[in-house]
């Protein structure tokens, strides 16, 4: 797989990180992520005990953990271990302990099963949305489901307890406007004034994330006019979907949503690799194919 950056389209390119956090310099952060993984570790290898009928699996689950609580121990001591200390490199430790022992995507039947859940709610969430009586309001909308979607994520130790939930129960745990960040009402005012002719959406979660939450999103893109790029992981990590994955959902959406059929056809709407392999998204390392 071919990369390119995309410093050329970023603002400051030669000030981007891809990390938000440097756990060299911020001691708490440090112990409370390596603390976390630690923990997610456990979630994994029950994972995978419970989803794998193969009669290895549970030497190599142990052999897995032991690799992973190893590597946090030796970050422990010497956090310098690896050049840096992120939470990007610590989940790609993870990924690599994973494949080590042969869990390549430890979550593909999850990531199917919730999948497959979510596209029985497709039809009634756009419904709901056209319902709406103003575009305004339906924009906040289509954003508070990309939030909300966003809670279903495998590798978040704070939201396993909704991994159960539905749509409108991670909706519920939204926090009121204004968030922390909160720039929406000035997006909507430029979606008002401006008519973008292509957008490339990097995807993360499988399941309601990814179809109740990105695809309603798209939609509202193509009536605009806009061409959208789904661009999605090469590899599998966490329940993050692929990009082979995403191609099997919008078969399956464009049955239920006419808007997404006549995209696919007309090429308006397309999946490319964003040519990760990782949960975190890295902008150095695009795939060149996101290129349109």
């Amino acid at each position: 797989m071919e990369h390119f950056g995309l410093s050329h389209i970023l603002y400051e390119p030669d000030k981007y990180n891809p990390d938000t956090l440097d756990l060299l310099i911020d001691e708490e952060a440090r112990e409370y992520w390596l603390n976390t993984c630690e923990k997610l570790c456990e979630k994994y290898v029950n994972f995978a005990l419970v989803n794998n009928n193969d009669p290895t699996v549970e030497i190599r689950a142990l052999k897995f953990k032991t690799c992973y609580i190893e590597a946090l121990k030796e970050l422990r001591i010497n956090p310098l271990a690896h050049g840096q200390l992120t939470i990007r490199l610590l989940l790609d430790v993870n990924e690599t302990c994973l494949r080590s022992q042969g869990f390549f995507d430890l979550w593909k039947q999850q990531k199917k099963f919730e999948n497959d859940a979510a596209l029985t709610s497709l039809a009634s969430r756009l419904a709901e949305i056209d319902a709406m009586p103003d575009d305004r309001q339906r924009w906040i909308e289509l954003c508070r489901g990309v939030l909300a979607g966003n809670m279903f994520d495998w590798g978040a130790q704070a939201v396993t307890t909704i991994l159960d939930c539905g749509l409108y129960e991670a909706l519920e745990k939204i926090q009121k406007r204004p968030w922390l960040f909160d720039g929406l009402d000035k997006w909507i005012d430029k979606l008002e004034k401006t008519v973008h002719h292509c957008a490339a959406v990097f995807v993360d979660n499988s399941g309601v994330d990814i179809v109740l939450g990105i695809l309603p999103f798209v939609r509202a893109l193509l009536l605009r006019g806009t061409s959208v790029i789904l661009c999605a992981n090469e590899w599998p990590a966490l329940n993050d979907v692929t990009n082979v994955e995403l191609e099997e959902i919008l078969q399956h959406a464009s049955r239920i949503c006419p808007v997404l059929a006549a995209a696919l056809t007309t090429g308006d709407l397309v999946v490319r690799s964003s040519g990760q392999r990782g949960p975190c998204l890295d902008l150095r390392t695009i795939s060149v194919y996101v290129r349109r």
